[in-house]
């Protein structure tokens, strides 16, 4: 079968949305489900790979115009942040996404987007992904889900009378990671990479 590599079209959001929720099912990202795809603020290469007129790959890079404002760093050229990439679970292991990031890179370079940004959470055999793509990590904060009546009344209250939180997602930025990490049950750490386009 033959897959290639291709722009982004309106038409694909159904199918975009189904490769990306599947391609999130096994991984920290499992219920991060989308019911549209997003539109970009900047200008953006959204790129899709197909093998046999089925959608089995994408990835989305949003392109800064002014430094700083996607990406988090304002010490040097303009950045692009990758937003989504996925594989379709069924299609991995074929390079697809390595393919899809080197033609994102080859288009943002045409922007005068100097470097790549992306977050992800702590799943190791992407976090290994990235730094074979010769990503680097920056930094990292915790992605902390309360998902316990213990764990909400622990870290947050109402001030509307009968209006409780049954559910929560929070940051923590703080320097008590592993303390966190000990109280709630639910925590990744999510840790941004950032490639230098030569």
């Amino acid at each position: 079968m033959f897959l290639y590599i291709r722009d982004y079209k309106e038409t694909d959001e159904t199918e975009w949305l189904r490769c990306r929720v599947l391609s999130f099912l096994d991984t920290a990202y499992f219920d991060n489900v989308l019911r549209v795809k997003e539109k970009y603020k900047n200008s953006a290469v959204e790129l899709v790979a197909v093998e046999n007129k089925q959608i089995v790959g994408l990835i989305d890079v949003e392109c800064e115009s002014q430094k700083g404002t996607v990406c988090s760093g304002l010490e040097s050229g303009l950045g692009g942040m990758i937003w989504h990439l996925a594989v379709h679970p069924d299609f991995r292991r074929k390079g697809i996404a390595n393919q899809l990031l080197c033609e994102a890179e080859n288009q943002v370079r045409k922007l005068g987007i100097t470097y790549l940004e992306a977050w992800t959470r702590d799943d190791h055999w992407v976090n290994k992904w990235y730094l074979k793509n010769n990503f680097k990590t920056t930094a990292s904060y915790l992605h902390v889900f309360l998902e316990t009546f213990t764990e909400i009344k622990k870290a947050l209250s109402s001030s509307v009378h009968y209006l409780q939180p049954v559910q929560a997602f929070a940051h923590y930025t703080g320097p008590e990671k592993e303390k966190i990490i000990r109280e709630y049950d639910r925590v990744h750490e999510c840790y941004c990479y950032r490639k230098e386009l030569l």
